[in-house]
């Protein structure tokens, strides 16, 4: 290596190319890991749009403050201003980015890129690409990346694994080790700074809507290796989704945007076919509930709501389903959603463009992760915004979405700034592809300031952590004992499940608590079903489960102590939002000599908005 500055990413969904291009085009090379190739990254999965404002959203009264200002108050005020004010701020110029970079955007039929419906707005501010924005979205990026491969700036590390970061002397970041799923190889390699991208902790739930790869373990190496997590109990739930044996598979917001609409019928245990019930003797709940919003009321209430009606006896069949419908939907719009209800079609055998879908909550993204920092920034306001002095984030600043170990940063859905307690639908997308631009240029700027390189530390150093992986795996290859991993792993999902979801309470989660400390001494005494030296499988997923089980430690902790409800965070026992002492982050950090988490609460400042009730009723 070089002495020239470099960076290690990992991660290849929007956040990873993003950061990618960024970086690349400020000449500092990259070295890009991702656990599958970059276009199979869990981005491609997004379904329904990307949220900014434009001259039309403007048309309707819309802005960029209105857009902070919603994404605020559908995070129950948990996120922080600065850098919201800052994504929404630069949502318009990212639009206009991926427009030139050639993203199949819809048009309305004048020319002007067209606009749908999403939850927590009353304005149409969400653009798209049919029903799978983010697949387009990844694509387009991926473009990107290959000219800076083709330039020799990016070199690209796919089917490899994050197993830690390497921290120097000082406890800086100077690189990771990381290993070839195919040959099982494992390498240390060297950088001034590195970026995780690494997504959400979807899995750690056994079923959810996010990819199979989404275990949340290179988020949990990094927390055992001493980086913070923030809000880890913020878990949103999907409202609408297909449960699988396998996996729960997304049934996108934009069906509703749409003009989707949820029901069950009105009378419990109707066995009728859906084609059958009358329009009478249908319960459109949430617009009876929530007549301003109706379908589109946030996720976390949706999500409730359909829990609930379901619970009561309401549901499909009597079971654990509500309707999603759009069959009185006219054909083009429906063509709008071709790709979710072929996805329907795929996997239950019914054309959803004729009989409703039967759907019901899954767990769909994580809003905390790994704890970060910025630098805000006092300045004057633009058209639109509702004070003479603002706050934002500083261009290029090194600290931007830094973690508290220095040289290590998060971006996208591991990070856990921007959504605070829900994520409003689309702004998924718009965090991800914001993170990796804006705060790119930090990382570039860092590593350029950077006097202690990288290339000078000493090879003992990578040879150390080099040999602390190879000791793990030796370790969990030579077990002999009677706990099979997959067993243990489906007892955590039904566990977690059960207990962190969208109705949460003390005792049902100490229950929990308990059972992961048995889950923890089970896994000390697993067997694994295979040893081989290549493309084994079995020992990675393993390997991930002990991460796991200590990330949902994490997730249960935080959810025990927030003894209030908070948007996605919902507790029976403490059912309103309590603000003292409450309005806080709560940040967990890894006891390793006690192999536990430990907690502390961090203000929230307010720079701009002041707290206010979240109601979507009236």
């Amino acid at each position: 290596m070089s002495d020239h500055p470099r960076v290690i990413v990992v991660g290849g969904g929007l956040a990873g190319l993003a950061a990618t291009v960024r970086i690349a085009e400020q000449g500092v090379p990259v070295d890009l890991f991702s656990m599958v190739p970059v276009k199979r990254s869990h981005s491609v999965c997004a379904q329904g749009g990307i949220n900014a404002c434009n001259e039309v959203a403007r048309q309707q009264g819309y802005s960029e403050w209105q857009h902070m200002d919603e994404t605020l108050y559908g995070g129950d005020f948990l996120n922080h201003q600065p850098p919201v004010y800052e994504m929404t701020h630069w949502a318009p110029k990212i639009i206009d980015l991926l427009d030139r970079m050639g993203v199949p955007f819809n048009r309305t039929a004048e020319g002007f890129r067209d606009l749908r419906l999403f939850g927590g707005s009353l304005f149409k501010r969400t653009h798209f690409s049919g029903a799978s924005t983010g697949q387009q979205l990844l694509y387009a990026l991926d473009e990107q990346t290959r000219r800076y491969e083709d330039k020799g700036l990016v070199e690209n590390y796919e089917f490899w694994e994050f197993l830690w970061p390497v921290l120097d002397e000082n406890g800086v970041c100077k690189g990771i080790i990381a290993q070839d799923q195919r040959t099982m190889e494992m390498k240390a390699f060297r950088a001034d700074a590195v970026v995780m991208a690494t997504g959400g902790c979807g899995v750690v739930y056994g079923k959810s809507t996010m990819s199979v790869i989404c275990t949340g373990a290179a988020a949990a190496r990094c927390y055992e290796a001493g980086v913070k997590l923030g809000n880890p109990e913020m878990i949103q739930v999907h409202p609408t989704a297909i449960p699988g044996e396998d996996k729960c598979r997304l049934m996108s917001e934009s069906a509703r945007g749409e003009g989707g609409r949820v029901w069950v019928p009105r009378k419990k245990g109707d066995d009728r076919k859906p084609t059958d019930i009358p329009e009478e003797e249908r319960w459109y709940f949430l617009e009876e509930r929530y007549p301003k919003y109706g379908n589109l009321v946030p996720r976390d209430i949706a999500t409730r709501e359909i829990f609930s009606v379901c619970e009561e006896g309401y549901g499909v069949g009597g079971g654990r389903m509500a309707y999603l419908d759009i069959t009185h939907l006219p054909i083009e719009t429906k063509d709008k959603l071709a790709a979710i209800l072929e996805i329907y079609e795929k996997f239950t055998g019914d054309d959803p463009r004729f009989v409703p879908m039967k759907i019901f909550p899954a767990v769909h993204y994580s809003m905390g992760g790994l704890y970060t920092e910025y630098e805000a920034e006092e300045r004057l306001p633009v058209p639109g915004d509702k004070l003479d002095k603002v706050w934002g984030m500083k261009d290029g600043d090194p600290k931007n979405m830094m973690t508290n170990v220095e040289g290590l940063y998060a971006f996208g859905e591991v990070n856990y700034q921007y959504h605070g307690a829900t994520r409003l639908g689309a702004n998924a997308l718009l965090s991800c592809i914001f993170d990796g631009l804006f705060c790119g240029s930090s990382v570039a700027n860092y590593v350029k300031a950077c006097e202690d390189k990288a290339a000078d530390k000493p090879e003992a150093l990578y040879q150390k952590f080099l040999d602390q992986e190879k000791a793990k795996i030796d370790k969990l290859i030579n077990m002999n004992g009677k706990f099979n991993p997959y067993e243990i792993h489906a007892r955590l999902g039904d566990e977690m499940t059960a207990s962190c979801t969208v109705v949460k309470n003390e005792e049902r989660m100490l229950q929990c608590y308990e059972a992961l400390k048995e889950m923890k001494a089970q896994y000390k005494d697993i067997k694994l079903s295979d040893t081989g030296d290549y493309t084994n499988a079995n020992l990675v997923f393993s390997r991930a489960l002990g991460d796991m089980i200590v990330y949902a430690e994490a997730i249960l902790l935080a959810s025990i102590e927030r003894k209030e409800s908070r948007g996605s965070h919902f507790r029976s026992d403490f059912p309103d939002r309590i603000d003292d002492p409450f309005h806080k982050t709560a940040v967990c950090s890894y006891d390793v000599e006690n192999d536990k988490p430990i907690l502390e609460w961090e203000d929230v400042p307010l720079h701009m908005v002041e707290l206010r009730k979240r109601d979507y009723s009236k």
